[in-house]
């Protein structure tokens, strides 16, 4: 149907947008814009990578709710690209340039370590240039040291409101010129 979701996604995310668009890529992955076809993946990706950091928590039991957010918050208002190996989705970012918000940077277990996060956290920026801001879970150390590696800082603290876990507030901005010391003469 004409102005449906899932052709503004397709205008705003052409499906033939490749990495080109968001510079680096590693060795082994490419990155894309997300595309309707890739909801399921997707999700099942979301699933099984937070299973795997919260093996303590049902996360098969937020599906329904996982899959109404992503429909109703994450596609139509955030840029979502996607990291593929051998034309399987490895992993994915959101981020809302207009808020700065990287609401979900998810790598499959089996990618930890290989650069992929890092490669997307890159298009994220790319994205977003003026900045970023996210919450990670306190205790997520693995997620924490990351991002602090990447450049962000912990700059308040709040609690999740679904989990209800306490979460740091992180934040990336560029560096200026001047503060980069490359000050041209």
């Amino acid at each position: 149907m004409p102005g449906s979701r899932d052709e503004r996604n397709e205008a705003r995310n052409p499906p033939d947008r490749d990495a080109r668009g968001f510079g680096s890529t590693g060795a082994n992955h490419g990155l894309r814009r997300y595309v309707p076809g890739d909801e399921d993946g997707a999700i099942a990706l979301w699933l099984r990578t937070w299973q795997a950091a919260y093996p303590q928590i049902d996360f098969a039991a937020r599906l329904g709710w996982w899959r109404e957010r992503w429909r109703n918050e994450l596609v139509p208002n955030a840029e979502i690209v996607v990291a593929e190996i051998g034309g399987t989705i490895a992993g994915f970012v959101t981020v809302n340039p207009r808020t700065f918000y990287l609401d979900q940077i998810v790598v499959a277990p089996e990618h930890w370590g290989s650069g992929v996060a890092k490669t997307l956290l890159d298009a994220a920026r790319q994205l977003s240039p003026s900045g970023l801001d996210l919450d990670v879970n306190v205790d997520n150390a693995r997620a924490v040291g990351f991002y602090e590696k990447s450049g962000f800082y912990i700059g308040g603290a709040a609690v999740n409101p679904i989990s209800g876990k306490p979460v740091h507030r992180m934040s990336w901005r560029p560096r200026r010129q001047a503060e980069a010391g490359s000050l041209e003469i």
